[in-house]
């Protein structure tokens, strides 16, 4: 376990680096807003289960072996990418069609696989808990696989509280939004262009870079 002042660091980055919003808050934040607290916080769950399979993978050194392949990291990339635009694609169709009831919701379960599944395809996920954990772990204070365990776990715990915070906002506006007619529609075509923009996003990172 890393030193108190170390661990007092981690904590004040931690919550620097949480409380700006970020791909994953965005997502939450659509979510929320489309289908309420409960989807969001739903979503944040998910997505919480996959920081913690990267952090295992950190932890293990596998995320390093996907940084080390060009090709893996694209594969991963691109599919995260294209789940993100498929799951914008359906809610825009929803909207398209939508009717003057409301839509059939998601189930709970579904929408936190989609979280779950959303993060895990997000390399930079793994490139983020890879070059960050690293940086508050002190070898002489014991085994390193477990001090990431440690810190990435306590990272995920602090993400669920600030990301919680967000969909339980974003949930709130957006009943409030819908007694306003006409909103429900538009509120479909905001949330699917969201996902859409994320995935195109997500995408076309760095390709400027090449």
């Amino acid at each position: 376990m890393p030193s108190f002042p170390t661990l007092g660091l981690f904590l004040a980055s931690a919550l620097a680096l949480l409380i700006v919003p970020g791909p994953a808050v965005i997502y939450i934040v659509g979510r929320s807003m489309h289908q309420g607290r409960r989807a969001g916080l739903a979503s944040v769950f998910g997505i919480a289960c996959g920081s913690l399979l990267h952090v295992m993978a950190a932890a293990l050194g596998l995320s390093a072996l996907l940084l080390a392949s060009a090709t893996a990291f694209s594969v991963v990339k691109y599919a995260g990418a294209a789940y993100l635009i498929y799951l914008g694609a359906r809610t825009l169709a929803g909207a398209a069609g939508a009717e003057a009831e409301l839509p059939k919701p998601d189930r709970l379960r579904r929408i936190m696989a989609q979280g779950l599944v959303v993060n895990i395809l997000n390399p930079k996920t793994a490139l983020f808990f890879f070059a960050f954990l690293p940086q508050f772990v002190d070898p002489h204070r014991g085994p390193v696989a477990e001090q990431v365990l440690w810190l990435g776990a306590t990272f995920v715990a602090l993400s669920i509280c600030t990301d919680a915070s967000y969909a339980m906002l974003a949930g709130t506006v957006g009943r409030g939004l819908k007694r306003h007619p006409g909103f429900r529609r538009r509120q479909r075509y905001v949330t699917g262009g969201i996902y859409v923009t994320l995935g195109l996003a997500a995408a076309f990172a760095g390709e400027g870079r090449k």
